[in-house]
Parts: structure tokens; sequence; C-alpha cells
């Protein structure tokens, strides 16, 4: 049986050095699993593997996708799905690292055909979370699906409005069209969870930010900002510069003490959701098998 081995860890604690270490050793390719690390715009805000590090070994769902294209894990699923085909015929494995929950069920279990949202319900939902407050997508789903917003990250704005659009969309609960059957799997797993003590996991991300900050993230977010209604734009590394070029109404050049203050932000948000990535990975025994 073909076997994938899986690079798991918070962010910063090492995944894609280990993975490309592995992917050498086994003489095969890797395939990313992060949500952001696909689009073509995000580089430096979403620690992009280096050149260098993308031409040690081919890498696979790195910057080929623009960020103005919707883009799904249904999407990704599907291409995965045919990559994974090819690199297993060739090599018998391969290595697939990220850090989006999300991404990397897909690879373990598949994912169900889910409806495409309805344009005007979403921008509904999202001037609902806008105006009223995620405590209102809460109520909604609380009533729409009780199971899946029994399980859900409730502090996680853009899975609580997928949930709704589903819901919504097919007038069935979200968690239902989740257990559909899905297609066997084609490749055993092996799960490879990199540990790091939490002290040195801060300390980590705290360089990882004054790295990004030195190599230019407020020119790469300044790049960005007329695209910052995107939902994929609201990402730790550049939602912190839009809400500071937000409250200046432009995005003029940060001052000292203001480009120090985001960065200050940056490290607390990305040590969170490293946090919400710890936290997931002990759950998530059941869905490496």
């Amino acid at each position: 049986m073909p076997r994938l081995y899986l690079v798991l860890g918070p962010t910063a604690s090492g995944k894609t050095a280990h993975a490309i270490e592995l992917a050498l050793q086994l003489h095969t390719e890797i395939v990313s699993c992060d949500s952001r690390q696909l689009y073509r715009e995000l580089d430096i805000g979403v620690a992009r593997p280096t050149p260098d590090e993308l031409s040690a070994v081919p890498h696979h769902f790195i910057a080929c996708q623009p960020v103005t294209e919707p883009y799904n894990v249904y999407t990704y699923w599907q291409e995965a799905k045919d990559c994974l085909h090819r690199l297993m015929e060739r090599y018998g494995c391969a290595v697939a690292v990220g850090g989006s929950g999300l991404y990397i069920e897909a690879l373990c279990h598949g994912v169900s055909r889910l409806p495409d949202p309805d344009p005007a319900l979403r921008q509904e939902l999202q001037r609902r979370l806008r105006e009223e407050g995620i405590e209102s997508l809460r109520l909604m789903l609380r009533q729409l699906d009780p199971d899946y917003y029994a399980r859900v990250d409730l502090a996680n704005g853009v899975r609580l409005q997928r949930a709704l659009e589903v819901c919504l969309t097919s007038g069935r609960p979200y968690s239902e069209l989740l257990r559909e059957p899905r297609p066997p799997r084609e490749y055993d797993i092996t799960p490879v969870i990199l540990q790091r003590d939490r002290d040195e996991l801060r300390s980590r991300i705290d360089s990882r930010v004054s790295q990004m900050m030195r190599h230019g993230l407020e020119e790469e977010a300044k790049e960005l900002y007329p695209l910052r209604h995107i939902n994929t734009l609201n990402t730790v590394g550049y939602k912190e510069f839009f809400s500071m070029w937000e409250s200046q109404g432009t995005p003029t050049p940060l001052t000292s003490d203001q480009r120090e203050q985001v960065a200050d932000q940056i490290r607390l948000n990305t040590w969170h959701y490293a946090k919400k990535q710890l936290t997931w990975l002990k759950k998530a025994k059941g869905v490496l098998e």
C-alpha cells in the first residue's frame, strides 16, 4: 500500500525543514496542506518556503492560485487526490506538510461535495458578522445545526459562515452532509508530529515575526491593502496592518512605534493560532488514522 507521511505541528515548529529532509530521504515530493501558502500574492506573511527550499524538493500547492479567485477545500481535495495518485505511482510514497486542519482532514478522509455559496447570501452573512458580531452567527448555527455547533471553533467566523452557507443553501445541516460516505483512500498514512516546548515555540514565533518585518512584510501588506475585503486576507500577518491603516484612513508608512505595535499584535495572534493548532492536534487522533 502506498504511504503518505504527514508532517504536522503548530506554526513555527519547523515543519518545512523537516518535510524537506524527509522527502530527500524518501526520494519523493512534497504536497502542501496550507490553505494560505497556495496563494501567489502571499509570501512573507505566510512563511512560504524560500526559493532554496522549493528547489531542494519539488513542492505542490505552493503559490499556485490567485488570491482573487475562489478556492475551497473541496477543490483542493480533488486536485490533491490526483497529484498524490501520480506521486504514489512514481515513488510509492509522498510527504505532506501544513497546519490547516481542513486540508489535513481532506488528505486523510476526503471531502463531501458541498453546494457552492450564493454570493448574495455570503454578502449578507459577512454583513451580519461585521455589524452584529460573531455571536449572531453562533445563534443562527445553533438553531440550524446544533451538532456542528457543539464541535466547531466558535471563535472562527470563517468556519461559522461556511457552515451557515451550506445549511441555508442546501436546506440540510452541515454536519449531516459531512457524514455522507466518501471514497476509500488509496494510501496509508504515517503522521509525523513535531513537538516543541511551549516557551521554545513562543520564542520561535517571536523570532519569525521579527524576521518577517525585516524582510518587508509591511510592504507586502501595503500591496495587498486594496484587496483587504477578500476573506482570504483576513489572515494573521496582514489583518494587523490593515487594521492600523484603516484607523488612519490610508496605508501610509508606519512610524517605528506603530510598526512595533503591529509586530507585537502579529506575535500575539500567531501564538493564539499556534495554541489552537496544538488543541486540534490533541483531538486529531481519529483524523490521522
